[in-house]
């Protein structure tokens, strides 16, 4: 059972924290969407061009379309420092290159449906938007306007989300003739509040639920309800002056739409730096903010195992609790928990070695019940004994 999303702390300095919609899981990944020619299989490119090498990831076949990225981390990379370890492995973010789609997606047009259901399959979006001119480069529109492209495809998923809603609350009215099941009338409400958030233009990870609600939804899957990234792509000079006619307007439509975050960048300069010397890369490239904010994103953070042997990122869903989270080293930790013994990362630098955190009184020992910050440093405790016959 996945655990509730935290509630907001209390006062007026309090920030509100959107609530997470999809599957609980530490598997999630990304997809890179929008009409074609916009630029994201260049975008896809150059991030399998970072790809971790597969030995890292014992089973892990990625088709031609998917990469597994390494997540950039100052922290990671002074955990490998200090401690020089045997092996070690960063966090990764899961990428999907997912074909174009089209006004009328949602009917079928240009393959939509096959397309629409690459899109379910996976647990977030980035969502590719032209903001350059280039007479090679054919607009499937004719015409390069960001702002009606960034409707389109919204539209196209708010669509696919009602039909597939309608059909749900045709099979739901159905069983509720033959049967009076409490839930499934609990289910149709949510079904009936869905419908008339997407009628009314909202996508819904947007609203406002209940978390009674949020359980149906996550069985949904809706296109909507999956968290977006706005990947402006525009020309490298552009880019490099930070300037773009189109850039305020996106910047006002997102606004409106969520204020999901936003991030420029030149699929042509990303292209050149990546056989470039890796100085200039680090100074000019976006794709690390990019990878780590598809990463956040999704609602995943990582806490690490570190040592001589092995300096690792276990990838756990945001809000697990410890015994989760040591799940996701082995079942049987988390089956057989005792503690989890914590140290923050800062104090680790700050103080130099885990001896001098423990004389400070830093290091602590958590129960079943701590919730794992991103970036902790953790050595779990745990004693599975024979079941009993």
């Amino acid at each position: 059972m996945a655990p509730k999303a935290a509630a907001g702390a209390k006062g007026k300095d309090a920030t509100a924290e959107r609530q997470i919609l999809g599957r609980f899981s530490s598997h999630l990944k990304i997809g890179i969407v929008g009409l074609p020619n916009v630029g994201k299989s260049t975008l896809f490119n150059t991030l399998t061009k970072l790809s971790i090498p597969a030995e890292n990831f014992p089973f892990c076949t990625i088709e031609p379309n998917e990469a597994r990225v390494s997540v950039p981390d100052e922290r990671y990379n002074w955990l490998v420092q200090h401690h020089k370890p045997k092996s070690e492995v960063s966090a990764f973010l899961e990428v999907h290159d997912i074909a174009g789609l089209v006004r009328g997606a949602n009917e079928g047009q240009g393959l939509g449906n096959n397309f629409l259901s690459h899109i379910r399959a996976v647990d977030g979006i980035f969502h590719v938007i032209r903001a350059f001119d280039d007479v090679d480069v054919i607009h499937v529109e004719d015409s390069v306007d960001p702002i009606r492209d960034l409707d389109i495809i919204t539209l196209e998923l708010r669509l696919k989300d009602l039909e597939f809603i309608e059909r749900r609350i045709e099979d739901i009215d159905k069983a509720l003739k033959r049967s009076n099941d409490k839930q499934l009338k609990l289910e149709l409400e949510c079904c009936h509040k869905v419908h008339e958030s997407l009628k009314q233009g909202k996508d819904v990870r947007l609203v406002e639920w209940k978390q009674s609600e949020i359980e149906f939804l996550n069985t949904f899957q809706l296109l909507s309800a999956k968290p977006v990234v706005y990947l402006v792509n525009m020309t490298e000079k552009d880019y490099l002056r930070k300037k773009n006619k189109w850039l305020p307007k996106i910047h006002a439509w997102v606004q409106e739409h969520g204020g999901d975050p936003l991030i420029p960048f030149s699929g042509v300069l990303e292209q050149r730096l990546a056989d470039a010397p890796s100085d200039e890369a680090a100074v000019q490239s976006a794709l690390p903010k990019i990878i780590k904010t598809g990463f956040a994103a999704i609602n995943l953070i990582y806490f690490f195992t570190a040592g001589p042997d092995e300096v690792k990122c276990w990838q756990i869903r945001k809000h697990s609790k410890a015994p989760q989270a040591a799940g996701a080293i082995h079942t049987d930790f988390e089956r057989g928990f005792i503690c989890a013994e914590v140290m923050k990362f800062e104090d680790l630098k700050e103080l130099g070695s885990e001896a001098a955190v423990k004389a400070a009184g830093k290091y602590k020992q958590e129960g079943k019940n701590y919730v794992v910050q991103d970036g902790d440093i953790i050595f779990f405790k745990f004693n599975v004994t024979a079941a009993k016959k």
